[in-house]
């Protein structure tokens, strides 16, 4: 698939880049974007949930009512499960929600997500460029340009770049990563994704059988 290359102006440069049918045309597996994307979600979990069980509860030890002849369910202390206020019953505990994922298979997570964009049409390349101060005004201008409707929109950098950040950063419909931050899930919760030349080049080569990663 070729695409047109356009400045930061929204122009075309009448330059036209080859996405790699490697990363952007393979037939997409939608049960490693899953295990991809529930990875990325299972790792922010901070799994710090814990209620008290019986032995953590402040109360008094002593016996409410009688073993057997009141005609109700037995009952220990005030500090049993079955009482108002007492311990739970296999509550919840802290515990680590991350697991372990193939390099492999994240690779054809990502690959597959990129695919799906590009067979959806809501991939654009342009060319590297920065802004001479921070100002969400023009990075505004030049998403608007490329993404008229307005919809989530992902820009993605070869490298950290502070003055087109700072422009974008308190903007609800446009997130900067650079291609080191790029995951299948920022890739499928965005609608269109804008590449610059050098991050494009670079995530071919990162996703290719020559260094994948």
């Amino acid at each position: 698939m070729q695409l047109n290359v356009f400045n930061k102006n929204g122009e075309d440069t009448g330059r036209m880049v080859t996405l790699n049918d490697a990363v952007f045309g393979i037939e997409p597996n939608d049960h490693a974007i899953y295990l991809d994307v529930k990875q990325h979600m299972a790792n922010k979990r901070q799994g710090t949930h814990k209620t008290k069980e019986r032995g953590e509860i402040t109360g008094s030890t002593r016996k409410l009512i009688r073993q057997k002849g009141s005609g109700g369910a037995r009952r220990g202390d005030i500090k049993s499960p079955v009482m108002v206020g007492g311990g739970r019953i296999f509550g919840p505990k802290p515990r680590d929600y991350s697991f372990k994922l193939n390099k492999k298979v994240k690779a054809l997570a990502r690959k597959s997500a990129l695919t799906y964009k590009a067979q959806d049409n809501a991939i654009k390349i342009v060319e590297d460029f920065t802004f001479d101060a921070p100002k969400t005004k023009d990075f505004i201008s030049f998403i608007h340009v490329l993404n008229p409707n307005g919809r989530k929109t992902l820009f993605v950098m070869p490298e950290n770049n502070q003055t087109i950040f700072l422009s974008a950063r308190n903007l609800q419909t446009a997130k900067v990563v650079t291609v080191s931050e790029l995951n299948t899930y920022k890739v499928m919760d965005a609608v269109n994704i804008l590449f610059t030349e050098r991050a494009l080049s670079i995530i071919e080569d990162n996703l290719t059988s020559k260094g994948e990663k």
